[in-house]
């Protein structure tokens, strides 16, 4: 049982990371970002000076009205020319602000485009663990809201500082020239808005801080339960209510957050209010016994009463400008987190580029443990009943009751592995599952580095090479296809971009797909779908297989998994494969005994390490753990049908 508050952290997902304090370090780096639009920020600069200069004229115009114009017996030529003045000070006004507004949408813009690109590029750096760690909702809210949040603090923010700053210091100015002992009794009220500002300004933050959290919560859990397979899982389960509850739940968060933030801040510009009332209310009082002292003139004090809230209007905002920022800065903090995290899977700066390769892969003593605990994260958002903590079960639960051989769970995924692969040869992984068959395969395109131990490409160490190095000459087949919500033309057109309609029909002829698509009525033009779900196992199998033939790299990986394929289309796969594998050195995760039959090599893994390596029929004569496997998981295929 839950109760109170800790039933609610348990649903919304734990606290997230305590709010940094403000350092200089922070804001220098922020305003690196305004850096390359310093010409538009000083050209704003100067707008605004234009506009606080043309605002401090009208209560001149107002005192020259009352004082000069109108006392009798009055002067109708001055009377003329201030209402003209009056008239023609706020449309000056308002053709600078168009201008500025221009430039200040510029650098908001521009800050927004700097900040999602470069968010993009690290995040397309980062290793594959970060993503088996991290909510894609998660990564959308930085993307999205973060990157909003965090240009405010430099478009909007910083701009009205600066603003309200000129306007001050210039309205104090002209109003000590006017009267210097009622601007003092003014300004005798600005520790009460620095008191308010600091009893609420804090809070509202931290508020501000919950709520970007709750909504990247929000956002994680509809990613989850809204993508294709999310929506295919919930109707499978009949869980639609459950989900339901929990994205109410977190939209109460949101809900409650904002109610909260909304209600300190007015509270907090009533409290700031009060203290401006009790300011001009003191000025007029004691401006007013002057007046009828005959000290100086009604124009006067109405002049001054008009540059009073001037002054209290954007001293109102200077003294919240600190929470202001500071909430902003919440923003850059969420964006710098994201680009704060280390890239696992680096390239040397002076890392070697083949434009050749044979295809020799060897792995020399390597051992490899997924060590999620120190590996790049975000700020911890988990989720009730979470596909995680299930996945994770079942990884165990599967692990735990592998059909051959020994318990596959442990700490280490890989260890202590030394095998030499040759060129063009055709290697085959057999095991339980769990056993590190996956695990070995992706070291060699190095989607992960080996914890100990190396692996090396023609005698090169994979990390001294460049990464367009493996890209290039290593391909890979997973056992579950990704297609883009696109045409098939553009999801092959991802292996070689500049590919020719001829080169992507010999692909798909070769992958015996070529005819499938004709029938459709778009052909290669047609939609695959969310994840290409408009297409059947078999048919995005060998779609896969066409855009690596379009590919051609001389290092093949793949996951052959057909055994949930009707035999139809297993056998066109097969032989699509086997026209992919030759004369390129291949490393193959078997599950059938067709592929097995062909390999120049098998190599057999328990619990992440080569316990047996050799052809079928010495390996089966040896009576081990692939006598085993055979028995229990291969000998069917060749049973007759």
């Amino acid at each position: 049982m839950f109760h109170g508050g800790g039933w609610m952290n348990y649903i919304m997902g734990g606290d997230e990371a305590k709010p940094k304090p403000l350092s200089r370090v922070l804001l220098r780096r922020v305003l690196r970002y305004a850096r390359p639009y310093w010409r538009q920020i000083v050209g704003m600069l100067m707008m605004i000076l234009l506009t606080t200069g043309l605002g401090l004229l009208t209560p001149l115009i107002f005192r020259a009205l009352i004082d000069d114009a109108l006392q009798p017996p009055g002067d109708a030529s001055l009377l003329n020319v201030l209402a003209l003045g009056l008239v023609l000070i706020p449309v000056l006004s308002g053709i600078i602000n168009v201008f500025q507004r221009r430039l200040n949408a510029s650098v908001g813009e521009g800050v927004i485009y700097d900040l999602r690109v470069a968010l993009f590029a690290h995040l397309q750096s980062l290793s594959l663990r970060f993503f088996t760690n991290t909510k894609i909702g998660e990564l959308i809210s930085r993307l999205n809201n973060d990157v909003v949040g965090a240009q405010n603090a430099i478009s909007n923010t910083l701009v009205n500082i600066i603003t309200n700053l000129i306007t001050v210091v210039a309205t104090l100015a002209v109003m000590l020239a006017l009267e210097w002992r009622l601007t003092v009794l003014g300004v005798l009220v600005l520790p009460f808005f620095i008191w308010a500002a600091r009893r609420l300004g804090g809070r509202l933050r931290e508020i501000v801080r919950e709520q970007m959290g709750y909504n990247a919560q929000m956002n994680a859990l509809i990613n989850e339960t809204l993508n294709i397979s999310g929506a295919l899982l919930v109707k499978l389960f009949g869980r639609a209510k459950d989900e339901t509850a929990r994205f109410e739940a977190r939209a109460a968060a949101v809900r409650d957050s904002g109610v909260q933030r909304a209600v300190l801040g007015t509270r907090f510009f009533v409290t700031i209010g009060l203290v401006s009332v009790v300011g001009t209310a003191l000025v007029y009082w004691v401006g007013g016994h002057l007046v009828l002292n005959g000290t100086f003139t009604v124009g006067t004090i109405v002049a001054f009463g008009t540059y009073l809230t001037q002054l209290y209007t954007p001293l109102q905002a200077l003294t919240n400008a600190p929470v202001d920022f500071a909430t902003s800065l919440v923003s850059f903090e969420r964006v710098f987190e994201i680009l704060d995290l280390p890239r696992e899977i680096d390239e040397k700066p002076n890392a070697l580029h083949l434009t050749t390769v044979r295809g020799d892969i060897a792995f020399h003593d390597v051992s490899f443990r997924y060590d999620n605990a120190n590996a790049p994260h975000l700020s911890t958002v988990t989720r009730h009943g979470s596909m995680d903590n299930v996945a994770g079960a079942l990884s165990g639960a599967t692990a735990a009751s592998a059909t051959v051989g020994r318990s596959q769970a442990r700490e280490s995924a890989l260890s202590g592995i030394s095998v030499q692969i040759h060129a063009g040869e055709l290697v085959a992984l057999v095991g339980p599952s769990g056993a590190g068959k996956t695990t070995f395969t992706y070291l060699v395109p190095r989607l992960y580095d080996p914890s100990s131990g190396s692996v090396t490409l023609d005698g090169h160490n994979l990390r001294d090479l460049t990464l367009a190095t493996l890209a290039q000459h290593i391909g890979m087949v997973t056992q579950e296809t990704y297609l883009f919500h696109d045409t098939i033309r553009t999801n092959l057109l991802y292996a070689k971009p500049d590919a020719t309609q001829a080169e992507l029909e010999a692909a798909c002829r070769a992958a015996n797909i070529h005819d499938f698509i004709m029938g459709l009525s778009q052909g290669y033009d047609s939609v695959v779908g969310e994840r290409g779900y408009r297409l059947s196992g078999g048919e995005k199998q060998r779609l896969a297989i066409a855009r690596v033939i379009l590919k051609n790299p001389r290092i093949l990986v793949l996951d052959e998994a057909t055994s949930s394929l009707d035999s139809q289309s297993e056998a066109l796969i097969q032989e699509a494969l086997a026209r992919l594998q030759r004369g390129r050195t291949s490393l193959v995760i078997a599950h059938r005994l067709s592929t097995i039959l062909a390999a120049d090599r098998i190599l057999v893994l328990d619990r992440g390490e080569i316990v047996e390596q050799g052809r079928h029929a010495e390996l089966l004569a040896r009576g081990g753990l692939y006598a085993s496997l055979y028995e229990t998981q291969f000998k069917h295929d060749a049973l007759p049908a």
